[in-house]
């Protein structure tokens, strides 16, 4: 599956576009975590626990989001974007959505000397 965030593939022509597909997750702060970020914030700098459950949360978006394509057929996604959203002031959601389409690769263009 081809995931990217522009408007078409290097390499590739869409040949068919599917539709929009996302895919979210909502998760809550443990409040340990918070008691460890509180500290951290005294002393300044990065909270890498938080940063630690962003990354989960914005992998699990896109792989739904790569499911939801998958069902569709598609071997591409391309115009991905991701939005959050704080649901309450303990959890946050992460949206990752884009268009599924249906990719073919290129005639092979000759690779030019040096490269």
């Amino acid at each position: 599956m081809i995931v990217a965030t522009t408007e078409k593939a290097s390499g590739y022509t869409v040949v068919r576009t599917l539709g929009l597909v996302r895919g979210s997750s909502v998760r809550v702060r443990h409040v340990g975590m918070d008691l460890i970020a509180g500290l951290r914030n005294l002393a300044g700098g990065e909270v890498y626990e938080y940063t630690k459950l962003l990354a989960e949360v914005r992998e699990q978006a896109v792989d739904r989001m790569i499911a939801e394509a998958e069902a569709l057929g598609a071997n591409g996604i391309l115009a991905v974007r991701f939005q959050s959203a704080e649901v309450s002031r303990a959890a946050a959601e992460m949206v990752c959505y884009g268009t599924a389409v249906k990719l073919r690769p290129e005639a092979s263009v000759p690779a030019m000397q040096g490269e």
